[in-house]
């Protein structure tokens, strides 16, 4: 099982399929291991060679005490793509994972290719992080998991509570309540607004049209920071390609390797 050791931590990454692919970089939400993947990642290997990695406190990687910043989470990112020889990749992020796209494509643009940014924002109100924070120190991850997955998928699927959906409630209750608290404190601080102009890599931003988390409009207002970016909003919640991966797949293939996507904002129902 590979690791790196940086700043205070033990990072987990994990490197799958042909060498000779296109090397497309996966980084989950907040709450969630690199098994978050698992609907996507079989389809997304005939066409790419993936590396994921475990947040700070996420899946078998270790928290390190206090507060991080997006910036602390990029340059774990990069630090996994220098142990896994991924000179040169794609990107696509979801939630926290956009966040942390968002600044390397302004700060290490020359890494990447393109970018599938997918419900996720710049700059979000730090008081709604501030209440999860002093929620998780009083009670734990069991506080907020009924919340959390209500928010990260429609009432349908939650409702039907099939398997992926107990693995994910599963894998959020494990999560170190220590680098939880610390990715929170990332997304509390953060203001990524500066930065959209700087970024010139092609960029698709995805929505979630029932996305309580992160609003459509949200999204809509990084695309419109970033030069030539498109955005297409799917009618799901926080996290799509887990109810609709052949979707998502679709998407970011035919963004990521041919360039194709909506010109302009567009809904795919």
């Amino acid at each position: 099982m590979p690791f790196i050791e940086r700043d205070g931590a033990r990072l987990h990454w994990r490197l799958d399929g042909h060498p000779e692919r296109a090397a497309l970089v996966l980084v989950n939400s907040l709450g969630t291991d690199m098994a978050l993947w698992q609907p996507v990642l079989p389809e997304l290997l005939r066409h790419f060679l993936v590396l994921r990695l475990d947040k700070r406190g996420h899946g078998v990687s270790q928290a390190s005490p206090g507060d991080y910043s997006i910036e602390l989470l990029a340059r774990d990112v990069l630090a996994a793509m220098d142990a896994a020889g991924v000179r040169k990749a794609h990107f696509c992020g979801v939630s926290i994972g956009g966040m942390i796209g968002l600044w390397l494509a302004a700060n290490a643009g020359g890494r990447f290719e393109r970018f599938v940014l997918s419900n996720t924002t710049a700059k979000t109100a730090p008081e709604g992080f501030a209440d999860r924070i002093a929620k998780v120190r009083e009670t734990g991850m069991a506080g907020i998991a009924d919340t959390v997955l209500g928010r990260f998928f429609t009432p349908a699927f939650v409702e039907r509570a099939d398997e992926n959906f107990h693995t994910v409630r599963r894998t959020l209750l494990q999560v170190d309540p220590v680098g939880y608290i610390g990715c929170c404190a990332a997304i509390r601080d953060m203001d990524l607004r500066p930065e959209l102009l700087r970024i010139d890599a092609p960029v698709l931003v995805v929505t979630g049209r029932d996305d309580q988390s992160l609003p459509p409009a949200m999204g809509e207002a990084v695309a419109a920071g970033i030069r030539g970016a498109r955005v297409v909003e799917l009618p799901f919640a926080h996290i799509p390609h887990f109810e609709a991966p052949e979707r998502f797949v679709e998407l970011l293939t035919d963004f990521c390797l041919s360039g194709a996507a909506p010109q302009t904002t567009g809904r795919i129902s």
